[in-house]
């Protein structure tokens, strides 16, 4: 399983019906396309760990939907995300990197956070650790998969458009 690290782990939404999925070792991922996620473009805002949350998505374009995130606390940024969902062949991908509120990466240089699409439902798209889900044109839920040493979380991320 992918391991996601958050700085702020407090006041979060933790769920009990596990919304997060994973492929099977040996599982090849599903066919998918980018106009099956397109739903996901906008500019979304919700409330997580202690402060505001923020995904600014773009349309599909180039075999890419790219995507910044941010975590404000106290009126300063705690961390930023940056990314995309990437058209690889039949399928696709979710990559990002952390970055800290200085810019400073959290991943080394090469490195990012790759999530394998699991599965594609009208309104939900399974990634490995992150599913997204639209409630309505003008909201969507994010779960996604916290684990650290020693246990894992569900978190929602319930988010309305900007």
């Amino acid at each position: 399983m992918k391991t996601i690290l958050f700085l702020f782990l407090s006041n979060i939404t933790l769920l009990t019906a596990q919304k997060t999925l994973q492929l099977s070792e040996g599982q090849n991922p599903p066919k998918g396309d980018l106009q099956q996620v397109s739903w996901i473009t906008g500019h979304w805002r919700g409330e997580a760990f202690g402060g505001i949350s923020e995904e600014i998505w773009s349309p599909p374009l180039g075999d890419s939907m790219m995507f910044v995130f941010r975590l404000l606390n106290d009126d300063k940024v705690s961390f930023y995300e940056i990314g995309h969902i990437r058209q690889i062949d039949t399928t696709l991908i979710m990559q990002l990197k952390h970055f800290h509120g200085n810019l400073k990466a959290w991943e080394n240089k090469d490195e990012t956070i790759d999530f394998k699409l699991v599965k594609l439902e009208k309104d939900k798209a399974y990634f490995e650790g992150i599913t997204y889900e639209r409630v309505n044109e003008n909201e969507i839920n994010v779960f996604v998969l916290i684990e650290d040493a020693d246990n894992s979380k569900e978190v929602l991320f319930n988010y309305k458009r900007f």
